[in-house]
Order: C-alpha cells, then structure tokens, then sequence
C-alpha cells in the first residue's frame, strides 16, 4: 500500500514536466474557425456599410460619410460576401498556404485587401452598437 501511494505521489508530481503547454503557431486556425469566419461574414458583412459611414463621418465629416462611407461600405460588403462564400465552400481544407488562416493578403497600396482594422478587413465583421468585448462595469460575484 506504501508503494503504490509512493508511486501514485510521483506520478502526480512528474505529469505536469511532461504536458506540453506550448501550442503550436496555428492551432489558433482551425476548419471550424474557418466555417465561423464564413458564416459571419456572410450574416454580418452588411454592417460594414453603416461601420464606415460613422469612420469616415468621424474622420472627414457628414457629406463624406454619407457619401464615400456608403459607397466604401458596399465595397467592404460585396467583399466580405465574396470571402464568406468562398470560405464556406473550402472550410474542410487548409487553402491559404496550407492553413486555415483569412485569405486576406498584408500588402500596400494596391487592390487586394490589407488586414488592418482601420483600413482593411478584420477577420470578423465589425460589431454595431456596444461592443461586449470590453468590460467596462464592475461584476458582482456571490
């Protein structure tokens, strides 16, 4: 009985040397990520039209949000449709690089889409209204 409580006690003490706790680069990116990121962009994408007429009426004033911010939220619109669709067709499989990464491309000043939230598409579509993912009150815990 002493050895087998001996044992167990070391065993208990020596699995946490032998667990792994580094995920690796792209375990974050998976099919499922990827059918999310298509269903959103899809449900979603539309709110990119009124998202860009407030930062464009924030940045260059009302005529321009009305005008650019509707025109420039079409555009992002048809763009997050375009990529919702072709990601829910090709979720099974890795098809940016062998990943599951967003197909978006980080580059400059050309016509492909540049992942940078202020001037390019994110990976999910922005949020209207309040945005839940800041805790700006405090919590009662019981």
């Amino acid at each position: 009985m002493r050895k087998f409580l001996f044992a167990t006690i070391a065993i208990g003490l020596a699995a946490p040397l032998f667990g792994d706790i580094q995920a690796p680069p792209g375990s974050r990116y998976d099919s499922t990520r990827k059918l999310g990121r298509a269903v959103s962009n899809i449900l979603y994408g539309i709110v990119e039209i009124p998202e860009q007429m407030v930062r464009k009426t924030e940045v260059n004033g009302r005529k321009a949000g009305y005008s650019f911010g509707v025109v420039d939220g079409t555009r992002r619109t048809f763009r997050r449709l375009g990529y919702g669709f072709y990601e829910l067709v090709t979720f099974y499989c890795p098809s940016h690089h062998g990943t599951f990464k967003p197909p978006y491309t980080k580059c400059g000043n050309d016509d492909r889409i540049e992942m940078n939230p202020a001037d390019g598409l994110s990976e999910f579509p922005p949020e209207l209204g309040a945005e839940s993912y800041f805790k700006h009150s405090r919590t009662q815990k019981w």
